[in-house]
């Protein structure tokens, strides 16, 4: 298990953060949102997803897991900041989407720091 922490494609809390970040993009199609709601979980989602792939396709790519991190922490915090905390599906998804993709980043961050050390980040 631990060799498939090093292949390229294969780590699971990356491919939770892609999916986090397609969930947060497509939210606005089953949430009430206004232009300022809908465009802060597109960009923040699509940079979460795109992060995501980054952290796949190289595993040793440590500083990728800590902007998943804040990436997370700025989805979490996001309702507040861009006023969208009376939109109560909109901003439970950005709560909760963003809580999971910073755990995920937490989580990863020794992987990806072991990886990095073995200089083990290309695919087998």
């Amino acid at each position: 298990m631990a060799d498939r922490s090093k292949r390229a494609w294969t780590r699971p809390h990356d491919w939770a953060e892609v999916v986090l970040g397609v969930v947060a993009v497509l939210t606005p199609l089953w949430a009430d949102t206004d232009a300022t709601t809908m465009w802060t979980m597109i960009v923040l989602g699509a940079l979460i997803a795109l992060d995501g792939l980054l952290s796949l396709s190289m595993p040793g790519l440590v500083y990728g897991e800590g902007v998943q991190v804040v990436l997370g922490a700025l989805l979490f915090i996001a309702p507040w900041v861009m006023t969208y905390t009376a939109l109560d599906v909109a901003a439970w998804s950005s709560w909760i989407i963003g809580a999971l993709t910073a755990i995920a980043g937490l989580a990863a961050l020794p992987v990806a720091n072991a990886v990095h050390r073995g200089g083990m980040t290309t695919a087998h």
